[in-house]
């Protein structure tokens, strides 16, 4: 099965990383557009703003994190893939900046799923959800398990953040250091976790302790 996946990851490294990029931002809209057509602007609160006729900042708001999606990830994927070329630099293994790039972009678009999930659910509930809850709100998280009115408001991001999509997320990481590299897996592994999960994790307690 892990053959399989890597056959299939390979071939969509072969694609140009403009495109992997423009579908990933595409995609990111489509998902976004959802979340707010058929979740955020269903809330309580959002219907009060529409009635009350001061939804226009809200919709200008709205339009400029379409604007920022391809920003948002050009910064976050460079930054992605410059401390995995640094990582597979020290092990060795020779793998250009562009194709760890490639490599970052891919495995970005893995996340699109806990988002979709995020909008199925609360569209299937049973209960009117608030902006709040939506926000808080991450499957397979560790917040997922907690109630988020009672965990302090700077674990918030890293309570979702530590959840099982991003576990997932970094061994799609290593699977493509793998099959682009074509040496031992054990290698691909050493890379991932000592360069980007440990600086994922200390940005994570950094975050929980500075946050005001």
């Amino acid at each position: 099965m892990l053959e399989k996946f890597d056959r299939f990851l390979e071939k969509i490294l072969d694609v140009d990383g403009a495109s992997i990029f423009l579908l990933l931002c595409i995609l990111t809209m489509l998902m976004l557009w959802g979340k707010k057509s058929l979740v955020e602007n269903e809330t309580v609160a959002f219907q009060i703003l529409q009635e009350d006729g001061r939804f226009g900042p809200f919709q200008i708001l709205n339009a400029l994190q379409y604007f920022s999606v391809p920003i948002i990830y050009a910064y976050k994927l460079t930054l992605i893939a410059f401390v995995l070329w640094v990582g597979s630099f020290m092990f060795g293994y020779k793998i250009t900046y562009s194709q760890m790039w490639k490599i970052a972009a891919t495995a970005e678009i893995f996340f699109l799923v806990p988002e979709f999930f995020k909008i199925f659910y609360f569209i299937i509930v049973d209960y009117q959800p608030t902006i709040h809850d939506i926000k808080a709100f991450y499957p397979l998280s560790v917040m997922s398990l907690l109630d988020y009115n009672s965990v302090p408001i700077q674990w918030h991001y890293p309570l979702k953040s530590l959840n099982l999509f991003e576990v997932v997320y970094w061994f799609i990481l290593v699977e493509g250091i793998h099959v682009t590299a074509g040496k031992q897996r054990k290698y691909a592994i050493g890379i991932v976790f000592t360069s980007y999960v440990f600086f994922f994790l200390v940005w994570l307690v950094y975050y929980g302790f500075v946050y005001d």
